[in-house]
């Protein structure tokens, strides 16, 4: 038999087994979860990140959207709980529900029960509205002065925290701080002069002024630097691996960049998704 005819062949035959095999090689692994179905708690009264479209009553928003996405990813279909930000944290530890995908920031009080894959930045944001604005040049004219901020978060005592270092240290009175029922009834009470000045997500302010037609006024910059997480059972590592990888994979791909530019969030970008980024 011809040598070079049978070596010829037989590159051949090689060349074309590897040409099949490549692309299964580069082909990207769906991580397990070992579930077909990912059960997320979700509060839809936050926008840009979950709400509820009020001519069809469908859940909408940044969350909605990335958890849809990262479900496709698993390959599992993702199923939505409507629940309380209160009931959240205990719907999680009690295996109700799988993940909380609702805004919820990272906070190290809060990992004494829960993993958080940090997904954006953030942070609390004094703002009041348009018409007073020339009353607050600079945040330091809030001391003596009555902020609102959702009861449930961690906002009032960071208000309070602030307050002790940039108005009572300084002997200014402090401020007065507020407890609402949530950010709608603050900005309510903002609107109806009830309160001085307000505090929510730095983050989300760009969109309620798209949508209110530039009401309200931010007052200096955000106070404090965060991050948004999706929590996660400590006790389900396949869980909390399969959800780190896929947002990675989303943030390789571009998709994670697409969804955040349709809200309007992409400042507010990870670079890589971590669990527990945040000090």
């Amino acid at each position: 038999m011809n040598v070079s005819l049978h070596l010829t062949r037989l590159a051949a035959l090689v060349t074309g087994a590897m040409a099949l095999t490549m692309p299964l090689a580069h082909a990207e692994t769906a991580p397990s979860i070992g579930k077909t179905t990912l059960v997320a708690a979700i509060v839809p009264n936050y926008p840009p990140f979950e709400y509820k479209d009020p001519a069809t009553d469908k859940l909408m928003g940044f969350d909605v959207d990335l958890g849809e996405a990262i479900a496709a990813k698993l390959g599992v279909k993702l199923q939505w709980e409507e629940t309380g930000f209160d009931q959240m944290m205990s719907a999680l530890t009690t295996h109700r529900v799988d993940v909380i995908l609702s805004g919820m920031t990272d906070l190290p009080s809060r990992r004494e029960a829960v993993n958080f894959l940090d997904y954006v930045t953030g942070g609390p944001q004094f703002y009041t509205v348009k018409a007073r604005a020339g009353e607050f040049a600079s945040m330091d004219a809030l001391c003596g002065k009555t902020v609102g901020a959702s009861r449930r978060t961690s906002w009032p005592d960071d208000i309070t925290a602030w307050s002790n270092e940039h108005c009572v240290k300084a002997g200014r009175k402090p401020i007065n701080v507020s407890g609402t029922n949530g950010s709608a009834d603050a900005r309510v009470q903002l609107r109806q002069g009830r309160i001085d000045a307000a505090v929510q997500g730095g983050e989300t302010l760009p969109y309620q002024n798209s949508v209110e037609q530039n009401a309200y006024a931010p007052i200096g910059k955000p106070f404090l630097s965060q991050y948004n997480g999706i929590g996660m059972a400590k006790g389900n590592a396949a869980l909390n691996a399969g959800l780190t990888t896929a947002l990675n994979q989303l943030i390789a791909d571009g998709t994670y960049q697409k969804i955040l530019v349709k809200w309007g969030l992409q400042e507010h970008a990870v670079q890589k998704a971590q669990i527990d980024a945040s000090n």
